[in-house]
């Protein structure tokens, strides 16, 4: 009888079992190789602790012996491995964690999880995409993704370590590029909103993996030989998902008398709820009696409430102070020299409300500036700063200084309360919430807005005193952000 030539049939779940099989084999040697791999291992274990606070619900897909999960010190920490061996000996070293065998493409557990950790697996996956739409099962609206993996540039070089018996054995990968793994994410309906690239050195050579990996691997076409991929990862927005929040609208003021009354009449309706508040630094104009009088005057859909800032000194003092006393779900910064309209307030709005971004940013710089707006050397130091930054941030930022900044009352408590990472360390209050957004990992939106002109008053900025400021904030991020 002629042997038959119909095609084999497509079981995903006996591929899967041959390589439960194999990660079987090589979970009774994985402390060994572990050991070899000591410098890199330590290094992805401080990184997700970075991106990572203390005290979370953490769930870690190809956990292996659960070291990594351990590390991030979670609240209430799940691990899950393809290898049921790996998974008894994760439960032996840390009864306080649970871990489950199971596949990514078919993950055995329901959540939500605040953070879901996939270091170094995706290119072991049988149906990557297939494994990213189960995520969304498991996360909730907040939740970050961390995905590391392989660059695949490196790929002969980790396949001779393998051959030579310096790394473990890991069988066939997918050497996924990044471009190509935020495809499959957009298929699942997530989105990227950080990336960045980890160890030019993976090995610990005294004094030279720290220069390399510290001091190098960050800077710009060098990041790109680095051996890790990093992806941090949100929940898409869905069409029809936009929400209702009431506002609250902080505006800071010293010596804007001419600018109170127009201001309050060209803020737009936003929400079902909004409230303006004033925070005065001392003005001496005749700035405090016009906001009370714009507030003796009222406005029906708009509550109005008047600071004074007293013996803070600064904006982003005003900004803490002000968004203190406020009540709405929604918090807005809007400069009160009107050089930003206020009716551009409704765009912010949206993005959140819309889902499509979790912090919105002013941009002053996409549009062609009014006469007389911003001095020409403002504007080249503020191009040269917003290409720094964007570096420095691994996010576009084509202006940090607008004054115009829109972010949940929710998210903004748990930033001030990491605000001791940072420190005490920006009188603008811009730097303290852009830093602050990027550490949280948000999905921060760049919100394009025209510059205008001030009619009354004179500017708050010095161009060289708070030019050596934005080289201090430069360091800020530097230190605190990229090279960690």
């Amino acid at each position: 009888m002629a042997a038959s030539t119909a095609p084999k049939k497509f079981d995903i779940f006996s591929r899967l079992s041959a390589r439960r099989k194999f990660f079987d084999k090589q979970a009774a040697e994985r402390g060994k190789w572990k050991s070899s791999g000591a410098s890199y291992h330590a290094a992805m274990e401080n990184y997700c602790r970075q991106l990572i606070p203390a005290g979370r619900r953490v769930l870690e897909i190809g956990c292996a012996e659960g070291d990594l999960l351990a590390a991030v010190e979670p609240s209430f920490g799940v691990g899950v491995d393809i290898s049921p061996e790996a998974v008894k000996m994760a439960s032996r070293k840390y009864p306080g964690l649970r871990f489950v065998a199971g596949y990514a493409e078919h993950l055995p557990l329901e959540g939500p999880f605040d953070y879901i950790i996939i270091s170094d697996v995706i290119g072991l996956l049988d149906d990557v995409q297939k494994a990213f739409e189960q995520l969304r099962g498991v996360m909730h609206s907040e939740t970050r993704v961390i995905i590391t993996s392989y660059n695949f540039l490196w790929e002969p070089i980790v396949k001779l370590a393998e051959k030579f018996g310096f790394k473990q054995p890991m069988g066939e990968q997918n050497w996924l590029a990044p471009s190509d793994q935020e495809n499959m994410l957009f298929l699942a309906d997530l989105e990227v909103v950080r990336r960045a690239n980890k160890l030019l050195v993976p090995i610990h050579i005294p004094g030279v993996s720290w220069f390399f990996n510290r001091v190098l691997s960050p800077w710009p076409l060098i990041h790109r030989l680095s051996l890790v991929h990093v992806l941090v990862v949100r929940q898409g927005p869905q069409p029809g998902e936009a929400k209702e929040y009431s506002c609250s609208i902080m505006i800071p003021t010293r010596n804007e008398r001419d600018n109170i009354q127009e201001l309050v009449g060209r803020i737009p309706k936003l929400g079902p709820r909004a409230e303006l508040v004033f925070v005065d630094g001392n003005s001496t104009d005749g700035t405090v009696e016009a906001i009370e009088s714009v507030i003796a005057q009222g406005r029906e859909d708009m509550e109005m409430l008047l600071i004074h800032q007293g013996a803070g000194v600064g904006k982003g003092d005003a900004v803490r102070k002000g968004f203190a006393a406020s009540t709405g779900d929604i918090l807005m910064i809007l400069d009160s020299d009107l050089s930003v309209a206020p009716e551009d307030l409704t765009k912010f709005y949206r993005v959140l409300a819309e889902g499509k971004g979790e912090f919105a940013n002013g941009s002053r710089l996409v549009y062609p500036l009014e006469d007389q707006a911003m001095r020409t050397l403002n504007i080249l130091g503020n191009k040269a700063f917003s290409l720094l930054f964007t570096w420095l941030l691994g996010q576009p930022f084509r202006d940090t200084l607008c004054g115009t900044k829109v972010i949940l009352r929710e998210t903004y408590n748990t930033l001030a309360a990491e605000r001791k990472y940072f420190g005490d360390f920006d009188p603008f209050g811009d730097f303290d919430l852009i830093f602050g957004a990027v550490r949280m990992n948000l999905k921060i939106v760049q919100v394009p807005v025209r510059y205008y002109a001030r009619t009354y008053g004179t500017t708050k900025i010095s161009r060289f005193q708070h030019g050596w400021l934005l080289l201090r904030m430069c360091w800020v991020a530097a230190r605190k952000l990229k090279f960690i």
